[in-house]
């Protein structure tokens, strides 16, 4: 039975939390999540190899999301999600470097599925489509990496109810 939840995940067990979703859950989160799309997670990945990232993947969601930029007076622009299956490429690696969250939009292979649920991982969606709403639960963005991919870079979000829902 779907449940309706609110998670700050930058709290204490918030990580925690958000892993204990059942499927379905329709989950508030608030907190920081990451922005990475493909090239942003090609240059995550050659990092990772150097044994250097700009981010701590065993703590981090991240959202596959190219970001449009901030009209004046609001913290970013629109923010819908991405196709998730174009980061299927990238995911078990991601996975092996501690990564154990992920929101995008759509479904994924089914190998992935089964590779997600071997590292106890999971998967969200965002409203497709909803972009523009989405940017109303953005509280602040701030450019972390990678400034030369424009909206592809990794920005860091900080969400407040941002609506996501278990998919794996």
């Amino acid at each position: 039975m779907a449940r309706d939840r609110r998670i700050d995940i930058d709290e204490p067990n918030g990580l925690d939390a958000l892993k204990a979703t059942g499927l379905g859950d329709l989950v508030y989160i608030s907190g920081h999540i990451f922005t990475a799309r493909d090239q942003a997670h090609v240059r995550l990945i050659e990092g990772l190899k150097q044994g250097k990232s700009p981010i701590d993947l065993s703590s981090a969601v991240i959202y596959y999301c190219g970001p449009t930029p901030a009209r004046e007076g609001r913290p970013i622009g629109s923010c819908g999600p991405t196709t998730s299956s174009r980061m299927d490429r990238f995911m078990e690696i991601l996975l092996k470097y501690g990564l154990r969250f992920c929101i995008g939009k759509g479904e994924r292979d089914q190998k992935i599925v089964e590779t997600m649920r071997r590292y106890e991982a999971r998967y969200f969606i965002a409203p497709g489509g909803a972009g523009a709403y989405l940017a109303t639960k953005v509280v602040s963005s701030r450019l972390v990496c990678y400034p030369d991919l424009g909206p592809e870079a990794v920005f860091s979000l900080e969400v407040r109810d941002f609506p996501i829902i278990r998919l794996i």
